[in-house]
């Protein structure tokens, strides 16, 4: 589906898309904000996801829990429009942009997956780190938008 990778040298410098899946097929996505750069969600996308998210202009991944390619936003309405994919220098990392509008990306209703903050400095207890929430108010009831469908994680 993509360039065979041949070389260092044209992996790190060449022009051809040639990503480097892991033992699963995967490759990790770290998706943010087109408008405020803030990181939304870290996912994996396969081959063919990575093939539709190209194609279509709009996010993809691969579910790990359901074992199959998601469409975000599918269920809950929100779909991650693509502005701009870009990959690291040995094409085994992804980063896409995305415009959620007024929307979110966390399946918990936050707009941000990483809506909660870890406490640095030395710790007492490694039980009871307490972490501080960013995002205050969920874009969205998950309980509404998932009613009658498979929890999107399972733990």
């Amino acid at each position: 589906m993509f360039k065979k990778r041949e070389n260092v040298a044209a992996i790190e410098e060449g022009e051809l898309l040639s990503p480097k899946f892991d033992e699963d097929g995967l490759i990790p996505v770290i998706t943010t904000d087109c408008k405020t750069q803030e990181v939304l969600m870290h996912g994996y996308m396969n081959s063919e996801s990575l093939q539709k998210t190209i194609e279509t202009k709009e996010a993809y991944y691969w579910s790990r829990s359901r074992k199959k390619v998601w469409h975000k936003g599918e269920t809950s309405g929100f779909v991650q429009k693509v502005v701009e994919i870009r990959i690291d220098d040995d094409q085994d990392s992804i980063w896409i942009s995305v415009d959620i509008g007024d929307g979110a990306s966390c399946h918990v209703g936050y707009k941000s997956c990483f809506y909660r903050a870890i406490p640095l400095g030395k710790i007492k207890d490694s039980e009871k780190i307490e972490m501080k929430f960013k995002e205050k108010n969920k874009k969205f009831d998950p309980k509404k938008i998932y009613k009658n469908k498979p929890n999107p994680t399972k733990i």
